[in-house]
């Protein structure tokens, strides 16, 4: 299978809308959120292309170190980031381990170093963390992360990658 991360658009919304309630339905989030990303970073939202359509995406941003911001919120832009925070990397079962996920990581922490960002930081959730640890991340224990996690479930931990 051939698959190609490319620049998400305000068209790619509906589809995105749709491979979140396939790839994340325990974690439900409105269509508003997906334009709210796009809108806050367009640089760090892209889709990831594929035969027969979008494959997965990705949404990032610039945002506050140890501060996730919970599920489902449409966010303000922030004017001193702290971090470049990964919303979301979701991609259907078929295109895991393709690559598409490391490629789409190293594009992202070039994209961050650019932006002077010390770190890059996530939730990662659904068992996705040795995926993250892969990548350059570390789980990141902090009890006062505990209650920023809660809307994320049980199993959610919040990951931190050092850019510098």
């Amino acid at each position: 299978m051939i698959v190609a991360w490319r620049a998400m658009t305000a068209a790619d919304l509906p589809a995105v809308k749709t491979l979140a309630d396939i790839i994340h339905p325990a974690f439900p989030e409105s269509a508003a959120v997906f334009a709210n990303r796009l809108a806050l970073h367009p640089a760090g939202c892209e889709i990831l292309d594929g035969h027969g359509g979008p494959k997965g995406y990705v949404l990032s941003h610039p945002w506050h170190d140890c501060s996730p911001p919970p599920l489902d919120a449409v966010l303000e832009p922030v004017t001193s980031p702290s971090t470049y925070y990964i919303h979301d990397l979701a991609l259907l079962p078929e295109t895991r381990g393709s690559g598409a996920g490391a490629a789409i990581v190293g594009i992202l922490a070039a994209r961050a170093r650019t932006l002077q960002l010390p770190n890059m930081t996530l939730v990662a959730v659904n068992n996705s963390v040795h995926f993250w640890q892969r990548q350059g991340f570390t789980v990141t224990h902090d009890p006062a992360l505990e209650a920023k996690l809660a809307s994320y479930g049980d199993q959610a931990h919040f990951m931190t990658r050092d850019l510098t």
